[in-house]
């Protein structure tokens, strides 16, 4: 989920501070920095030397079909919106044009950074300091609207270290003051975890009784499948310490630990649009089929514009992973715990928005 080039995707000003005044690497969504690592190169290049053309094939022979026509919008999609909503650059206009934008549209959920975490599991209560004014706003301009404070920080031995128990009872504890401050959930963003993570279980198993005790629902976003099999064995085996994939058995655990799951399907290194396409047709229908029916299950669109060696801008479009979406839900065409999530406001264009109308809000 998400990015922020400061705790999490392409850069929002003034999210970049709360980094820097640390020390910290401004990151894009957290994952952006892991994919320049040796550790992703060496995952990426065992799983080229597996694949080979029969596999590509395969792959871009998934993004073919028509989509079923009820293959669109449940109301479930959700936003991921930068930390100047809640820091006091937006003001109550914005939210009126926010509303605008969004009504009509299949977007519930808004997940606003309201972190970054302290490496030690801690929130600063200063981190958002306009938090309340946010949710009263958009109370009154989105009825019906659920905002979740989205919190993330790099998980390492270095930096978050989900080893300490200490640490892990603040993250859960950081999770319990966002519901006192209001929100109506919480979004994690903890980057990288690697494939099997008990710790993250824990916290993750402990983070949702808290949430839900406080009335809202616990969300995270999620790493991407390893889309075939033994991806990951074969990488480690390679000497990777971690890669940009999970399991699809590791994938289950953490989805039947928490009410919503969004799997961040962009960063592919996909070079061609029908490639990604069949790449993220192949994330769907392998996240619908490791995903409780009652959890909510949302696959991440492109809405921001950089060109790197692991996000081709010509490649990852916003209307080519709507129409892959809708071809991975065939393979659960009546579930209606679904969506997409839009990753990120401060970076979308207008095509970006006209694209998801066109393709997931109105398609059929």
């Amino acid at each position: 989920m998400g990015r922020m080039e400061s705790d999490e995707g392409p850069v929002d000003p003034g999210d970049r501070d709360l980094r820097v005044r640390e020390g910290r690497r401004p990151r894009r969504r957290l994952i952006r920095g892991l994919r320049a690592t040796a550790a992703v190169a060496g995952s990426l290049a065992a799983a080229l030397v597996l694949s080979g053309v029969g596999a590509l094939t395969a792959l871009r022979l998934e993004y073919t079909g028509a989509p079923a026509a009820d293959a669109r919008t449940r109301g479930r999609d959700a936003l991921w919106l930068g930390h100047a909503w809640v820091d006091g650059r937006k003001s109550p206009a914005d939210v009126a044009a926010l509303a605008a934008r969004l009504r009509g549209t299949g977007v519930r959920d808004l997940y606003v950074h309201a972190g970054p975490l302290e490496h030690d599991g801690s929130l600063p209560r200063e981190r958002y300091p306009q938090a309340r004014a946010l949710l009263d706003a958009v109370r009154q301009a989105l009825p019906g609207a659920r905002v979740q404070a989205w919190l993330g920080d790099v998980v390492g031995p270095n930096a978050l270290d989900l080893r300490d128990e200490a640490v892990r009872g603040r993250v859960v504890a950081s999770a319990r003051s966002a519901m006192d401050a209001g929100f109506g959930g919480v979004h994690f963003d903890l980057e990288p975890i690697g494939d099997g993570n008990r710790d993250y279980l824990e916290v993750l198993t402990r983070a949702r009784e808290a949430v839900r005790a406080g009335g809202g629902v616990l969300s995270v976003a999620a790493h991407q499948i390893e889309p075939a099999g033994n991806l990951v064995a074969i990488a480690s085996a390679a000497g990777a310490q971690r890669t940009k994939w999970w399991t699809p058995g590791y994938f289950g655990d953490v989805a039947s630990r928490v009410d919503q799951i969004a799997v961040m399907a962009y960063d592919t290194w996909m070079p061609t649009r029908g490639l990604f396409g069949g790449y993220v047709t192949r994330q769907t229908e392998l996240a619908l089929s490791r995903t409780p029916s009652a959890v909510d299950l949302l696959i991440g669109l492109p809405f921001f514009h950089d060109d790197t060696i692991g996000h081709h801008e010509d490649a990852e479009q916003v209307a080519t992973a709507a129409r892959a979406v809708r071809l991975g839900l065939a393979a659960a065409p009546g579930r209606q715990t679904f969506g997409v999530a839009l990753y990120v406001d401060f970076a979308a264009t207008e095509e970006d928005w006209a694209a998801y109308r066109r393709e997931w809000v109105d398609a059929g």
